[in-house]
């Protein structure tokens, strides 16, 4: 964030816009990156959210170490006309700067100086036209299977200084369905539309965005253990097959015998 000095004893840190240039370079890299770890990114009811919503504040849960990488590319296919911004543990963007130039704002998750930052940042983000505020209200990694579920009281906050908002909840799950690799399952939850934040302290929005997050987790569970990828869009296919010595012996064999080369394990069931 830049810094204006308005008088001689005080600053104001301004929010800059993401770098389109700075996205889009990274974008080929984490959309190589992930089809090297995952066999695909799949997101169910994309279409709940509205798409002239505004302001829009996106909340997920905080279940693992990609979560901000699988939010870029939700975000990206999603809502692509946005311009995105999220918070990011200080210490965390300090060692991860290559994120700082992509919408990423330091918030310090360990004193109370880091609700302000929240606030102050938050409140910039949700005054731009267009823009949409990603934000995991865990704090810190949490299963997915943990109930209650407890949110940090910043974006409770942050609502009751806003008139009308929409916040929609973002479940995130990784698991192992028919190969090698996991699966990126999103669930886009029900959308909370807020006639006037001012109305509610920030503990009741707390409880209420709490109760909305573990609803669209219990969907993303169902969807899980359904195991039907028809159930959502695929955003990224990743990698499959067995890998390795073998899975070359395997495609230079049938190459050799004209046979096919079945590379998922699922459809060895198809057959």
């Amino acid at each position: 964030m830049a810094q204006i000095k308005v008088n001689s004893t005080k600053t104001v840190e301004v929010l800059r816009s993401p770098s389109r240039r700075a996205i889009g370079l990274f974008s080929v890299y984490l959309r190589w990156y992930l089809r090297r770890h995952f066999h695909a990114l799949r997101v169910a009811n994309a279409g709940r959210i509205p798409p002239q919503a505004e302001p829009l504040i996106l909340f997920g849960n905080h279940a693992s170490w990609w979560d901000p990488l699988t939010a870029m590319l939700v975000a990206q296919s999603v809502l692509p006309e946005r311009e995105h911004y999220a918070p990011m543990d200080a210490t965390a963007l300090e060692h991860y700067r290559i994120f700082k130039p992509m919408g990423f704002f330091p918030v310090d998750n360990n004193s109370a100086r880091g609700a302000a930052q929240l606030l102050r940042a938050g409140s910039q983000v949700l005054a731009r036209p267009g823009a949409a505020l990603w934000i995991t209200p865990e704090s810190q990694f949490q299963d997915v299977r943990q109930r209650p579920i407890v949110f940090k009281p910043g974006l409770g906050a942050l609502m009751t200084r806003m008139g009308r908002l929409t916040c929609v909840p973002v479940a995130i799950e990784y698991v192992f369905w028919n190969e090698r690799l996991p699966e990126i399952l999103v669930n886009i939850g029900e959308p909370l539309e807020i006639a006037d934040g001012a109305m509610e302290d920030s503990r009741t929005w707390t409880n209420l965005l709490s109760y909305a997050m573990a609803a669209t987790l219990d969907e993303l569970a169902m969807l899980a253990m359904e195991r039907d990828p028809a159930s959502f869009a695929t955003v990224l296919d990743g990698s499959s097959g067995i890998g390795g010595i073998y899975e070359l012996w395997k495609r230079l064999t049938c190459a050799v015998t004209g046979r096919p080369y079945h590379h998922e394990h699922g459809s060895l069931h198809e057959r």
